[in-house]
């Protein structure tokens, strides 16, 4: 066994490792989030590491220079133990998760969009009933003339105080019932749910406690997880977070995570890095905030994909990526947070919103539900854009998704300077065409960049093209003290000088990253040709597209048409909503009904493969190009 030393966020990290093991392994094993969204193939360089002290055996990549190098830069997945090392792990390795951790909970954040949303699912005609109470219940004492047992004696009161027949008591809190009666004079403060059929007592406490019942509407996304922590009893919105979902060592994609779930132990290890080290501390933190504790958490909804919703429930995923594509479930019933082991109260129901396909998940069901196109005649094209391009395409009458393989591209994966929309990236670019010189917009108050995301790179690629820096194929065609050429004489785009950054690593795009950036835009253009196709409908059928997702701030819709990435109708037609996953989560939350409209949605949706669906593939080349094959697609009024 070697020691290697890993010096983290100025901490030292000593961790005792095998020869011959990968220092990405070794980095995730213990704890230590490394980003590496290919997977730790080695594609995406994301992984860089400074070896100061000690040897690895190392192979050469593209993305570290010979200067480099020699400096001692290495991929962590690319670099393998034989000896005691010390190892610095930048901040360009952990900008993500370190973006979001800094701004756990986002105080003051506008949170008016959900109760718009509640208003115009009330208004097609979904209910929101507050169903849970709290109440002070003062019981009479036992005597030798009383000799009621504690549970009969809170469920009668029960029944007196609300005219209903059942009554549960779950085993949680009966064990806690009789030392909270008699150190109280048997005054106790109750939290329970009242449904049309039923009164559940979810939890007893002192008649000071200053608890309250809770909810927790979440989105598992395959790179961030975001939270909404709601007063079920107000009805109000405390708090909201953001933080990085810690299964990203494991790959950045759906299909690195089921791979390597397969693996011994690795189904376990998966649901860990969910459950214990995201959802957990970000449960604790939120509740921390705003002063309740975890067990007044009485429910949670949880909106992700087909393959989260597995992993998150530990539930054997591997046949979702093997043909036929079969999933463990579409549906589950509402599980208990205890089973799952959410830190939150044991009977407390965790809703998951159902599953349309392998790749089409309740992320998606939940999100439709903020769109309001089941309940709208419009001829509506719903786009999500994360790790993944999952699409909807109908109105009220009908409704046919399908995913496309677009890659990570969109969250800043097998990007070289890529990273997902958090401070420090660059979400708009402007390029004149006559200097090359750029302009680029930060996100976050310090304005300094760390990389590009999703929707600077749309602008960035759309720019380039329209100032004719770049050709069709994505080639730069164009000289400038901008663009430089690597050692292959392939070109490069220098958006910001190394001394400009947060890295001290200068901030460019190259031709591998508008070529990966291709095929991931031309996933989603002949996903939505083929749905059209398949129903029969032209492009001037559409009359509205929502566009959702973590790319950023909202996309310049002009720059995505440009480049072949959406289709060319007038941009009146186009709105960006976010993530509208969370949102349909918070309502399947507070609101039955809406969980049971989400279920229906769920269940009316078609499915369309496409993998197995002839054309898509002849689609998917011909949009290889910028903008595509056939430009009159992309024409004025074309």
């Amino acid at each position: 066994m070697y020691q290697i030393t890993f010096k983290v966020r100025g901490e030292n990290r000593l961790v005792l490792a095998e020869p011959g093991m990968s220092l990405l392994d070794v980095a995730q094993n213990a704890g230590i989030t490394i980003d590496a969204p290919c997977g730790g193939t080695g594609s995406c360089g994301k992984c860089r590491v400074l070896l100061l002290e000690g040897c690895l055996e190392s192979e050469k990549s593209r993305h570290i220079t010979e200067d480099e190098y020699e400096d001692g830069w290495r991929l962590a997945c690319t670099s393998f133990v034989s000896g005691d090392a010390v190892i610095a792990v930048p901040a360009s390795a952990t900008a993500y998760e370190d973006s979001l951790s800094s701004d756990f909970t986002a105080k003051g954040k506008d949170l008016g969009k959900y109760a718009e949303l509640q208003k115009k699912l009330s208004e097609a005609g979904i209910g929101f009933k507050r169903t849970f109470k709290t109440l002070t219940a003062k019981l009479p004492q036992p005597s030798l003339d009383d000799t009621m047992p504690d549970n009969e004696r809170l469920t009668r009161y029960m029944r007196d105080k609300f005219r209903t027949e059942r009554v549960e008591i779950p085993f949680v809190v009966l064990r806690k019932l009789p030392e909270v009666l008699r150190e109280n004079d048997f005054t106790v403060k109750c939290m329970v749910e009242l449904t049309t059929d039923r009164l559940l007592v979810f939890d007893v406490m002192p008649p000071g406690s200053q608890a309250f019942p809770c909810g927790i509407a979440i989105d598992i996304g395959t790179t961030s997880v975001s939270a909404l922590l709601i007063d079920m009893e107000k009805g109000k919105i405390l708090t909201a977070a953001s933080v990085a979902n810690r299964q990203i060592r494991y790959g950045a994609d759906v299909i690195h995570r089921i791979v390597e779930s397969a693996k011994p132990g690795g189904r376990e290890a998966l649901r860990k890095a969910i459950v214990e080290e995201t959802l957990n501390p970000m449960i604790r933190n939120m509740c921390e905030e705003v002063g309740v504790p975890t067990s007044a958490v009485c429910r949670l909804s949880v909106a992700a994909n087909t393959t989260m919703n597995h992993l998150f429930a530990g539930v054997y995923a591997d046949p979702i990526r093997m043909e036929p594509y079969i999933p463990a479930f579409f549906e589950i019933n509402p599980v208990p947070a205890g089973l799952l082991g959410l830190d939150a109260h044991p009977s407390a129901r965790v809703i998951i919103t159902p599953n349309v396909g392998s790749y089409v998940g309740g992320d998606i069901t939940a999100g439709v539900l903020a769109t309001l196109m089941w309940n709208d005649p419009q001829m509506t094209l719903f786009i999500d854009l994360g790790t993944n391009g999952e699409l909807v395409l109908g109105n009220s009458e009908f409704m046919m998704s399908c995913a496309c393989s677009a890659g990570p591209a969109f969250e800043g994966g097998e990007i070289v300077c890529g990273m997902r929309a958090a401070d420090g990236a660059i979400e708009e670019v402007k390029i004149d065409k006559d200097t090359m010189e750029p302009t680029i917009k930060v996100i976050g108050e310090e304005g300094i960049p760390v990389g590009i995301c999703g929707s600077g790179l749309i602008d960035a690629i759309s720019e380039l093209y329209r100032c004719g820096i770049i050709n069709s194929r994505g080639q730069f065609i164009r000289a400038g003290k901008r663009v430089k050429r690597d050692s292959e004489g392939k070109g490069i785009y220098m958006l910001v000088p190394k001394e400009k950054t947060a890295t001290g690593r200068g901030i460019f795009i190259d031709e591998a990253d508008i070529d990966n950036f291709i095929r991931a835009k031309a996933a989603v253009f002949s996903a939505i040709r083929t749905m059209l196709s398949a129903l029969s409908l032209e492009v001037e059928n559409i009359e509205r597209v929502i566009v959702a997702g973590g790319i950023g701030s909202g996309i310049n819709m002009e720059n995505a048409v440009r480049i072949g990435m959406l289709p060319n109708i007038p941009l009146e037609k186009y709105s960006y909503i976010g993530n509208s996953s969370l949102s349909g989560s918070c309502m399947a939350l507070i609101s039955q009904q809406a969980y049971e409209q989400i279920l229906s949605i769920g269940r009316s949706m078609t499915y369309l493969e496409l993998s197995t669906t002839p054309g898509y593939m002849d689609e998917f080349v011909a949009a290889c190009f910028i903008p595509h094959t056939d430009e009159t697609l992309f024409e004025i009024g074309g």
